[in-house]
This record gives C-alpha cells, sequence and structure tokens, in this order.
C-alpha cells in the first residue's frame, strides 16, 4: 500500500504546530459541560500536589520514628505521638488523592459521553450542509470516515493529556523543590532518563497516524463489505448468487493487509520502547544507588533517603508521563486534524433569498441549460431548453444515463447548472431562498428512501412541519393510493415498517412506491410534482390507474413525470425525449407517433410487446 502525498503534508504542518488544534479541543470540551471542565481542573490540581506533600510526610513520619526510637533507648519511654500524628496526616493525604482520581475518573466518563455525542451531531450537521457532490466523490467519503472513527474520543483524549500534563508538572515542580535539597544534577538524571522513550513515542505515534490516513479507502471497502453480508435488502441476492464466500474472502485479504501493517508498527513501537526504556531503568538505579550510598556515609538521614527514592521514582514516572502527554497530544492534533479537516469543508455562501419571482405562474424555464459531473469528461446535459406551465405536466423518456435523472437534479437544486440557468416564476433557482423553494416541489426518485419508521411516518416525511400529522398522513396516504393496503395492516398507520427494529414489517415493492407517492402527496403546498419511475414496481393496469389518478389531482400544478411506459406518459401535455444529454424530440403523443422518430419506434415496440 503506497502512500500518498497529501497526509504527508498535512503532518508536517501539524508538526510544525503540535498543539494546533488543543486550544479548539479545550473551547470544545469547555461548550460541552463548564462545570465539569472547572471540576476537571480542580481534580487534578489536588492530584499534582499531594504526591510531594506525601513523600515529605512520608520522611516525617521515619525521622519520627527513629527519634522516637532513640529516646526510648535513653529513658525507656516511648514518645510515638509526633510519629502517629503523621501517620494520621498521611492517610489523610492518602483519602483526598483517592477522592481525587475517583473525581477525575467519573468526570472524565462523564464528559467522554457528552463530547462524543456533541462532535458526532457537529459531523451530521456539517454533512447536511454539503451538496449532493460532496456525497458522490470518493475522498470527500474518505474524509468522512477519517472523521467519524476517532472523532467523538480524540478531543476529550487531547484535554485529559493536557490536564494530565499540568498535574505532572505540578507534582514535577513540587518534587523539584525537594531534589533540589540533595542535588541539582538529580534533577537532570531525572529528565533524561525520560527523554529516550519520549522520542520513540513522538516517532511512532507520527507512523500509526500516516497509516490511519492511508487504509481509509480500504476500511470503508471493509464496511462496504459488512453491509453486503448483513443487511436484509442484500443478502437474498448474496445467498442467490451464492456470493459469500467470495465476499468473505475479500473481506479476510483486506483484513489481512492491514492487519500485516498494524503487526509490524507494533512489533517497532514496543521493541524500541523496550530497549530505550531499559536507560530509564539503569538512570532511576544509579540515582538509587547514589542516595543508597549518600545515607551510608551519613550525608542524608533514612527518612531523607526514603522521601528521595521516593521522589525520584515519581518524579521519573511524572516526567515519563509529561513527555508521553506531550507525545500523545502531537497524535491527538494528528487525529483532530482529520475532524476539522471535514468540519471546514467549504459549502454554499448562503441557502437564503427570495421567497417569490417577478412573474407569478410563468411556471418552470430551462434557458440552454448545460452540466457537467465533476470529474466527468462529458456533459450529462447539454443545451436543454424547456418551459412548464402550470396546469401542465411533462412527460421525459429515454433510455438510462440519457439525463432524465441530472435533469430533476438541477431542478430541486441539488446540483448547479454549470452553463445557462433555471428559472421558476422569473426567478433564477439560485436567488431563491432554498427553503421556500423546496416547500414547493414534491418529488419522488426511483431510488426513494424506504424508512425504517412506522406507515404514518413513512408518508409524513413528505413534509416536516407536519411530520407528525395523522390526518394529514390519511390524506395523502388516499391520495397516493395506499389506504387499500394500509387498512389491511394490523396497526395501521402505526405499523413498524422494515425489518431492522422488533415487529417490523416488509411491504411489497409496488407497496413500497404506494407509500413513497403518498409522501409526495404529504406536501400539499407544492405545485411542482416530479415522479421519476415511481411506479416501476407495479403492473402497468395499477400504474395506468395511478396515472390517471394523479393528473385528476395535478390540474393546476406543474408536473413531471419520468417513465418507460408509454402508455402512461401519452397522458402528458408534452412528451421529450432525451438522448446522451440532449433533447432529440418534443411534442404531443399524437404529434410524436406522426414525426415517425425515435418516440414512434419506441412506442410501436412496446405495444407490440403488449400483444
Amino acid at each position: 500500500m503506497k502512500p500518498i502525498s497529501t497526509p504527508k503534508n498535512n503532518v508536517d504542518k501539524n508538526m510544525l504546530g503540535v498543539f494546533r488544534y488543543s486550544r479548539r479541543a479545550m473551547s470544545l470540551v469547555w461548550q460541552t459541560s463548564p462545570a465539569l471542565t472547572i471540576g476537571l481542573a480542580l481534580a487534578t490540581l489536588i492530584a499534582g500536589v499531594l504526591p510531594a506533600a506525601m513523600a515529605y510526610v512520608g520522611q516525617l513520619i521515619v525521622d519520627a520514628v527513629l527519634a522516637a526510637m532513640e529516646t526510648y533507648k535513653q529513658s525507656q519511654t516511648l514518645h510515638y505521638q509526633t510519629a502517629l500524628n503523621y501517620v494520621i496526616l498521611e492517610a489523610i493525604l492518602v483519602l483526598i488523592i483517592a477522592a481525587a482520581q475517583r473525581s477525575l475518573t467519573a468526570q472524565k466518563a462523564i464528559l467522554q459521553g457528552l463530547l462524543g455525542q456533541k462532535v458526532n451531531l457537529m459531523i451530521l450537521e456539517k454533512a447536511q450542509s454539503l451538496s449532493l457532490s460532496h456525497f458522490e466523490d470518493s475522498e470527500f467519503y474518505d474524509k468522512l470516515v477519517r472523521a467519524r472513527r476517532e472523532a467523538s474520543s480524540r478531543p476529550l483524549a487531547l484535554v485529559n493529556k493536557t490536564f494530565g500534563l499540568i498535574q505532572n508538572a505540578i507534582s514535577l515542580s513540587s518534587f523539584a523543590v525537594l531534589l533540589w535539597q540533595f542535588s541539582p544534577w538529580a534533577l537532570v538524571l531525572l529528565i533524561c532518563g525520560a527523554l529516550p522513550s519520549f522520542i520513540a513515542e513522538a516517532k511512532f505515534s507520527g507512523d500509526a497516524f500516516l497509516m490511519f490516513r492511508w487504509r481509509s479507502p480500504e476500511v470503508r471497502q471493509q464496511n462496504y463489505l459488512e453491509t453486503l453480508l448483513a443487511r436484509e435488502d442484500n443478502i437474498k441476492e448474496v445467498r442467490l448468487y451464492q456470493l459469500g464466500e467470495r465476499f468473505l474472502q475479500r473481506y479476510s485479504a483486506i483484513f489481512a493487509t492491514l492487519f500485516k501493517e498494524s503487526k509490524r508498527l507494533i512489533l517497532r513501537r514496543e521493541s524500541w520502547g523496550f530497549a530505550l526504556g531499559v536507560i530509564s531503568t539503569l538512570v532511576f538505579y544509579g540515582a538509587y544507588g547514589w542516595i543508597v550510598s549518600d545515607t551510608i556515609v551519613g550525608a542524608i538521614t533514612l527518612g531523607q533517603m526514603t522521601m528521595y527514592l521516593l521522589l525520584f521514582k515519581q518524579g521519573q514516572s511524572a516526567v515519563s508521563a509529561s513527555l508521553t502527554a506531550i507525545s500523545g497530544m502531537y497524535e491527538d492534533n494528528l487525529y483532530l486534524s482529520n475532524l476539522y479537516e471535514f468540519l471546514e469543508q467549504e459549502t454554499a455562501s448562503s441557502t437564503s433569498g427570495l421567497l417569490a419571482g417577478p412573474t407569478p405562474n410563468d411556471g418552470i424555464r430551462f434557458e440552454k441549460v448545460s452540466f457537467q459531473y465533476p470529474g466527468s469528461e462529458k456533459p450529462a446535459l447539454f443545451d436543454i431548453s424547456l418551459h412548464i406551465r402550470p396546469g401542465h405536466s411533462l412527460a421525459i423518456v429515454g433510455e438510462n444515463g440519457s439525463g432524465k435523472t441530472t435533469l430533476i437534479k438541477l431542478l430541486t437544486r441539488l446540483y448547479n447548472p454549470t452553463e445557462g440557468r433555471i428559472l421558476l416564476d422569473g426567478l433564477d433557482l439560485l436567488e431563491w431562498d432554498e427553503t421556500a423553494l423546496l416547500k414547493r416541489i414534491g418529488v419522488i426518485f426511483q431510488d426513494f428512501v424506504r424508512y425504517q419508521f412506522i406507515v404514518g411516518e413513512n408518508i409524513g416525511a413528505g413534509d416536516n412541519d407536519r411530520f407528525n400529522d395523522e390526518t394529514g398522513w390519511q390524506k395523502a396516504a388516499d391520495l397516493g393510493k395506499a389506504t387499500d393496503f394500509i387498512s389491511e395492516l394490523e396497526n395501521g398507520y402505526q405499523t413498524q415498517l422494515g425489518r431492522w427494529f422488533k415487529g417490523g414489517q416488509e411491504l411489497s415493492g409496488g407497496q413500497w412506491q404506494k407509500i413513497a407517492l403518498a409522501r409526495a402527496f404529504m406536501r400539499e403546498d407544492a405545485d411542482i410534482l416530479v415522479l421519476d419511475e415511481p411506479t416501476s414496481a407495479m403492473d402497468a393496469q395499477a400504474e395506468a390507474n395511478i396515472f390517471q389518478h394523479f393528473q385528476e389531482h395535478t390540474k393546476t400544478k406543474m408536473a413531471i413525470l419520468i417513465s418507460h411506459r408509454f402508455s402512461t406518459v401519452r397522458l402528458a401535455h408534452e412528451i421529450v425525449v432525451m438522448e446522451h444529454g440532449q433533447i432529440k424530440e418534443r411534442g404531443t403523443h399524437k404529434a410524436l407517433l406522426a414525426q415517425q422518430g425515435q418516440y414512434a419506434h419506441l412506442f410501436t415496440l412496446q405495444a407490440e410487446g403488449y400483444k
């Protein structure tokens, strides 16, 4: 697996600013819960100061015991009250430290849950502001995968390491005051002994991050294979064509490749960590021997020896933890770059605009509209000009890939034209307020969503403002010809659909399409109705009945129909034949038959099939 250049550049950029995202992470945690953030700071302060105090009290205990024993030898009377007082004091300090540690653990766990939810919401809210082109871009999906994989844990991890660094810095400051009395060189040894491990950790953190970046496409492939092997809408075909073993092998092959790299990195990281850790161990025991020697020659007391050994051991751990925290903060900053790279993805500057056009009832106009998908070498639409007036219907026919659905995507502003413009009531769609525009459009795509909700909510999804309007559900279902089977369901409009949740009931393809049709009728204010192959799962007679019913209820609206069945499209006021992104023929059913062109040829072929 070859590295790509972009992640490397990003890593270099972050290496120049290790704490680039630390301030933003702290701000994010503060916004999540100011009270918990303050609580973390206080518990950190307590946990940082008290270890040195405990070490000092430990010295006082040993020296007080020795003094009491010396007094007892001289007067046969044991004066141990001072030593016991110090023992009680140390016990109190232990309890306070234990409480502070428990407090830190509890507050971190609570913050983890709150922060994870906040970051996930940030990611999902950002996704709602992006255009359709982002979701059809594989590189964007890699960004989304990287952002979601560890985004919920890294901000708090970074803050925890920051507080840990502060805690260790406080501890080291208090240790340094006491160790200085022994020798300034002890501080030098303390710091130098921990440096080798820090260097190794920093190096391997960068390597781990690069591997994380490079493998995003492979991880996405694994996730996709999981959906093929474990989703009810895929498993039927996978079983039928006996693809399970092949997909499992491909899944295992991807894992083997990723695991091989991970294993190599783990072994290198731990081997170097052990080798460099030997240096730290040698430094500690060198200092240990130094302190013991000074005690033997009488340079320091036994109590001081106990204190210095404890300080040096704890101090070395604190230095090592501090350097490890800095290394970890560097790693967390690298991973947070994924989150903010996604959150800072460019979006449309504004969705606000005008609420009405200058020429009401002018309808929809396509004026020399062309469109080319990003990364494509040829246009999907070229020089399209159309006019759809209120009360009129337009049918669009053509082979797959001729540009029919792309035209609808432009009308619904999922994409913007590359050239030309689309007007509604004389106003360019780009100048409309997006919310006002979309309220006027009811659309059913051929790949409509089958929500794993109850029947009523599946219909209510057509109008967010009336999502729970049960009266509206029933009216829309009647217009969509869905009441005939809904009334037969055990719980009616409260029936859970799909198999994802307990008690769910699956519908036939034709029933799902009626639900989707009802969803379009749910939007009562919509005067533009678009049906993109909405009845492909129905038989010809059922489809004819649906569209006859549809025409009766859309006499004052603009209707656009995409269908391969000519028995249906013949009912439209105007028919457009598309080929390779261009309009080849247009007219009424009768006029197009008279032209003896492509429409007449296709109509004749389909009519022959019904004989």
